[in-house]
């Protein structure tokens, strides 16, 4: 499957185990959403359990609170991770906050919230950010980044069953370009882990999302030309992240490069890189580097110099290792 195809069955198979979950957002009924995740959904479930909203992004999440707070499963779609801003006080002040307000007695764990992010589609400044680290700022929210169709159906499928309200960013450069074998069947993978995709002795390489393809070619390239040696890590989950496999390979290895699409600045690198200093501080072979996005508004027409693509990551690698 690519992994529109995987996010669409997970969406199918939730909706058949619980009888009264919903998804809402704009377009998601007819068209199936502005990339197609919830094609064909309301024809088999229902207009009265996939159904369109109008278009305000702090009435999506309001809305998607007051129904999961009855209990009822609910996956809000906000089109665009860019879009979210307008609700963002739904999500920081009420979403993450009203169990712990209402002293356990109500909670909106019930609440996933699916939204694509990223650049690589020529989208410009308005749909192509990244903003991870400003929800990752905000305790009562987990947040979750998957890399691939295997990956996105079974933590979806473990965020919709998990009882904290879950942000679900999908790159939406992968959604029709990156394919993988995907179960048919109900699974699910482990919020808060993170995945070792390959093991190293030199370096080890951190990112989530469309980023781990980056530093998976960086990491070839530095093995094929320099004999370098990469341990990389795809975090899955940023809100809570899996301090102990990134600290036990840094520890190993001695070095750290993690890698992002955001702006490098406040990034949510800059939590890891604390993080690590603290716990690994004497293990450290050389300063602990980032390969980022850079600290201006996404651009049109220069959206390849932006990214932080294998080049820039494989230059890193040397500069790590030379130190």
């Amino acid at each position: 499957m690519n992994m529109l195809n995987a996010l669409n069955n997970a969406l199918d198979l939730a909706m058949s185990k619980h009888p009264h979950m919903c998804i809402l957002g704009e377009d998601v009924g007819f068209f199936g959403g502005v990339f197609r995740i919830t094609k064909d959904l309301q024809k088999k479930y229902g207009e009265d359990r996939v159904f369109n909203t109008p278009l305000t992004e702090q009435g999506i999440i309001g809305f998607a609170n007051g129904l999961a707070a009855t209990g009822i499963p609910v996956i809000a779609e906000i089109q665009f991770a860019d879009y979210m801003f307008p609700a963002f006080d739904q999500l920081v002040n009420e979403t993450a906050k009203y169990r712990y307000r209402t002293g356990g007695e109500f909670n909106v764990g019930a609440l996933t919230v699916r939204s694509p992010y990223g650049g690589g589609i020529a989208g410009g400044l308005y749909h192509s950010q990244s903003p991870e680290a400003y929800y990752a700022h905000t305790p009562g929210l987990k947040i979750v980044i998957p890399r691939d169709p295997y990956q996105a159906k079974g933590l979806l499928l473990s965020a919709i069953s998990d009882p904290n309200p879950v942000l679900f960013f999908e790159p939406k450069k992968l959604y029709r370009t990156s394919k993988s074998d995907v179960l048919d069947t109900y699974y699910s993978l482990p919020l808060g882990v993170a995945d070792i995709i390959q093991t190293g002795t030199d370096i080890t390489i951190v990112a989530w999302g469309a980023q781990v393809e980056v530093i998976q070619k960086a990491a070839k390239m530095a093995l094929e030309q320099d004999n370098i040696s990469i341990e990389l890590i795809d975090l899955r989950s940023i809100l809570p992240w899996d301090i102990q496999t990134v600290t036990d390979s840094v520890k190993k290895t001695g070095r750290l490069i993690i890698n992002h699409e955001a702006p490098i600045t406040n990034g949510f690198g800059s939590e890891i890189a604390a993080t690590v200093q603290l716990e690994c501080f004497l293990s450290l072979e050389a300063p602990i580097m980032r390969v980022c996005g850079l600290d201006i508004p996404f651009p049109f027409c220069h959206e390849k110099e932006y990214l932080p693509d294998h080049l820039k990551t494989y230059e890193m690698i040397k500069r790590s290792m030379r130190y």
